[in-house]
This record gives structure tokens, sequence and C-alpha cells, in this order.
């Protein structure tokens, strides 16, 4: 089922990543894509609006808080090297979407509280999983340059490398991804300074091995969402807390 929506607030908080970390992280045949010496993983923090089936009126449409930890990562076909990200697991504060996601659209979604603090200039957003074995915070502020980061040398750069509409989630399945594509006329990122971020995921990663780069703000983007074909995997790759 194709959906439509408004993406009213998409924050990305990134991080590089030791390759090898990384690669034990990722179901087999996905593989870490680097930014130079790095892998790149990150957290996505999403307000969605508007969101319904395509053809159906706006107003109609649900509200909801989502986060993940995605990975970007690459693999090969026979039309040769795919790119997207891989998200273990994703949160939201809509029970609409935790019931259906995995089922009428793809990606399976759990519940958690959301807590956000939202001015002209700065946002703090926390969220913790229902099970409250998942925590993520994030606080930024916007800017108007992109600050020192050691994945991207200019933000064109930076948004380049994170316009990448294919997306894959773990299923109830261990041997079958589900894949959506996000569509957008433009994605148009600012760039924001990055006053702290913390996740339990990378919090229990080896010292050392992910460490804070950058973050990016997009607002106010119409988007749709295409489900994809499933991507079979022959492992699931170690446990992830997303």
């Amino acid at each position: 089922m194709r959906m439509a929506s408004v993406v009213a607030r998409r924050l990305l908080v990134n991080y590089r990543v030791d390759p090898a970390v990384l690669a034990r992280l990722l179901p087999d045949p996905l593989r870490p894509r680097l930014a130079g010496d790095w892998a790149v993983a990150g957290i996505c923090l999403v307000r969605l609006t508007q969101v319904r089936p395509v053809g159906l009126p706006a107003v109609l449409g649900l509200r909801s808080e989502n986060a993940a930890h995605r990975f970007a990562v690459e693999w090969d076909t026979p039309g040769g090297v795919r790119t997207g990200v891989y998200l273990p697991e994703r949160h939201t504060d809509s029970t609409i979407a935790a019931l259906a996601g995995g089922r009428l659209f793809p990606g399976r979604h759990r519940l958690a509280r959301f807590t956000v603090r939202e001015t002209a200039r700065e946002l703090e957003i926390r969220c913790v999983s229902g099970d409250r074995r998942t925590r993520v915070w994030a606080d930024v502020r916007l800017s108007g340059r992109f600050g020192r980061s050691e994945l991207f040398d200019e933000l064109d750069q930076a948004a380049d490398f994170f316009t990448c509409g294919s997306g894959y989630s773990a299923t109830r399945d261990p041997h079958r991804l589900d894949g959506v594509a996000v569509h957008a006329e433009q994605w148009r990122f600012e760039p924001v300074d990055l006053i702290g971020a913390r996740s339990t995921f990378f919090d229990s990663l080896p010292a050392g091995s992910a460490v804070l780069d950058h973050a990016l703000l997009l607002r106010d983007t119409p988007a749709t969402w295409t489900p994809l074909p499933s991507l079979r995997v022959s492992s699931a790759g170690q446990p992830v807390q997303a």
C-alpha cells in the first residue's frame, strides 16, 4: 500500500563507526557503506503528519513521532551495487502504526514514549521504548552553517549521502527484510549544531568504535512511501536495540 505524508521534521544524528564493528550487526548480504574509512550510522527522529493511503484527503491523515537507528549499507545485485539503509527496529507513539507496521505497510514498529521540546531555533527529543530498554536523546540548535565533520567536508556532500530512498527493516521472519522507498520532490537538509546525543545502542558498542559526527534537519517535506520487494537474508546479524 502506497502511503502519503508530510515529513514535518526529520532529525538525523550521525555517527562515524568502525566498519568491522558495524559489519557484525548487519544481516548478510548487507555490508557497511563507507564515507572515507568510516561506516555511517545514526539516529533518525521523525515527526510525520497527514499520513494516509495515497488518494485519501490529507485531513484524514494521522500524526506520529517516530525513531529508529539506521545504518548506511550496500549490497550486490545482478544489476550492480545498490545502496540504502538498514533499520533493525523502529519505534513510534502511534498505536495504529504499531499495529499496522509489518502488516499493512512495511516495517515493524514498537510503541515508545516521546518528549519533544521545540522552539524556533532549538530542538530536544527524548524517546523511551515501552519496555524501557531503548533510550534516545538528542539536543540541537539551528545554526545556518555546516559544522565540523570527519565524514563530510560540506553540507551538499552530506545531503547527497543521506538522500537515499530505500530502507530495509527487520521483520518477524529472521530471513526476510521489508523494504520501502521514500520519494520527495526535493530533500532540503539544514545544518544544525549538535549540542549532545545519547543512545543505548551506541553506548553499548565497544569504547571508541562509534563517535558522534554531525546532525542534519529536514522540515515540511511532502513524501510518499512505496513498498519494495522483500530482501532475503541468510542471517539476521546480532540483535540490536534500536
